[in-house]
């Protein structure tokens, strides 16, 4: 049976709807004195493990234009509602969180731009190392055992994500200078 890649009724996209309805419960787990919480860390790290359940899905099902636009959106939500969540409860800097959000917000509307081209831009090996480093910070920063005694944990994960999030961006920049330098095929 052929597959239909306009669907929008799919196993995947349920757990990417799911992903984003239980975020406002995540960020109001984040305890307001700082100091970690248990249940919002196993609450994060099902939020997180449930990304590879959706990419799961989509390989063995097929990927839907509309899980391409929601799985991205889910992750955006989910590691950007909880790093700003963290950064109103005093944990994290808001300067690293800002650089990475602005990145994260340029790439997204990019993908919009280009998709709506019908071109596809798949996440690079990179990007989703960052995505990790990323998601590692805000672990280690509602851990309670290493929220406040060592936080040198979750400081140096959000640095590597920062460092990271501004270099995919500069390889995702260089990428859409070089497409649009190319000559395009007339039909």
């Amino acid at each position: 049976m052929p597959f239909d890649e306009s669907a929008i009724a799919t196993w995947a996209n349920a757990v990417s709807v799911m992903r984003l309805l239980i975020s406002p419960l995540l960020f109001a787990l984040i305890p307001v004195d700082g100091r970690g919480s248990w249940i919002a860390l196993a609450l994060w790290m099902v939020l997180c493990l449930s990304d590879g359940i959706d990419g799961y899905l989509a390989r063995r099902h097929g990927t839907t234009r509309s899980g391409a636009f929601l799985d991205p959106l889910a992750d955006k939500v989910l590691v950007l509602g909880a790093m700003f969540t963290l950064v109103s409860r005093d944990v994290f800097w808001v300067l690293p969180v800002l650089i990475i959000a602005f990145r994260e917000v340029i790439v997204s509307v990019y993908r919009v731009f280009i998709g709506a081209r019908g071109v596809s831009m798949p996440a690079s090996k990179l990007a989703k190392i960052k995505t990790f480093s990323q998601q590692m910070a805000v672990g280690f920063a509602l851990a309670p055992i290493t929220t406040v005694n060592q936080t040198w944990t979750w400081q140096i994960f959000l640095w590597v994500a920062v460092a990271l999030t501004v270099v995919s961006g500069a390889q995702y920049a260089a990428q859409a200078v070089l497409s649009r330098k190319r000559p395009q095929a007339t039909n």
